[in-house]
């Protein structure tokens, strides 16, 4: 066998085992599913996490926030006013930079963030071609305000408009309109209304009639009547054999257990992405899958973050 010859069956050797090398570390080091049941994380803030085999392997994540704990208030990713010319001259505007949810919660000191808008333009080939990469200008899909600002305004073009997650004073509203009231300081949005008055939504059948009842990982807040009790639920999915996700039908009926009278989703897939703040950084709570990889984040275009203070001893 020639030298050359040989080179070339090493390097085809290389491109097959590195890969597949790789993506066996990611799995191995995505954390063994174990229950957790009301685990303080800081004033305000407990966490869950459910195992279950049944319908399917899927690990799910519920965040419970106390929107009136003194010292708790959310952030949401703050505008980016940018300008691209294209080769017919005309101007797009920009509202955010894509970011990682960890790097989100480091920079702005948060205890807790997560995922939020949809967001445009997005495109995932493989784990080294996808859209966008981290810092990338982003147009976000829906009406999302932080300290006051409007990020990104309702497009009135979009009807249905996507429904808006609105806080202000210690509460929440969920706005089917896509809008929010006057005195409105974060908000963002999601794209289909789950539930309303404790009762699912036309817009939910309507949706499952055109997606199908398909396990998928998924982003979604939920109130309760007084809009005073947040809870954030959060779906790992396509990771066969640890967590393979849930359908819509099957996270809302959960959801209806825990008491919620309003909730929407936001985006999801390989944007669900859970962090939270740690004595050495930003700690992943959950296995989110980007570009096909585990626990690898992808940069999303819009985050909800809290801030809160250290849980009791």
């Amino acid at each position: 066998m020639s030298p050359w010859h040989s080179l070339k069956k090493a390097i085809l050797w290389l491109v097959l085992v590195i890969p597949i090398g790789y993506y066996g570390v990611t799995v191995w080091q995505r954390p063994k599913p174990h229950t957790i049941k009301d685990q303080p994380l800081f004033q305000g803030i407990t966490y869950s996490r459910h195992i279950s085999p049944q319908p399917r392997p899927h690990i799910l994540h519920i965040v419970d926030i106390d929107l009136k704990t003194p010292g708790l208030s959310p952030f949401v990713t703050q505008a980016y006013a940018g300008l691209e010319i294209t080769k017919r001259g005309i101007s797009k505007r920009y509202s955010t930079r894509a970011q990682r949810t960890s790097k989100f919660l480091e920079t702005h000191q948060l205890q807790l963030a997560i995922n939020a808008n949809f967001f445009l333009p997005f495109k995932e080939v493989t784990p080294w071609y996808y859209i966008p990469r981290t810092g990338q200008e982003i147009n976000l899909v829906g009406l999302a305000m932080s300290e006051g600002k409007v990020v990104t305004a309702v497009n009135p073009h979009n009807k249905p408009a996507p429904p808006a997650v609105c806080f202000r004073a210690q509460q929440a509203v969920i706005n089917s309109s896509g809008t929010c009231e006057k005195g409105t300081q974060y908000a963002v949005a999601g794209n289909l209304l789950l539930l309303q008055n404790g009762q699912t939504t036309h817009q939910l059948t309507t949706q499952v009639g055109r997606e199908g009842e398909r396990p998928y990982s998924l982003t979604i807040v939920a109130l309760d009547k007084t809009g005073t009790r947040l809870w954030l639920v959060l779906v790992d999915g396509k990771q066969p054999f640890y967590s393979e996700g849930l359908t819509l039908a099957e996270v809302v009926k959960f959801i209806q257990t825990l008491g919620a009278e309003t909730a929407v989703r936001l985006d999801g897939g390989g944007s669900t992405t859970l962090v939270t703040a740690s004595p050495t950084g930003p700690k992943l709570l959950n296995t989110p899958i980007h570009s096909k990889v585990p626990g690898r984040e992808r940069p999303v275009g819009n985050h909800l973050g809290f801030w809160a203070a250290p849980a009791s001893p």
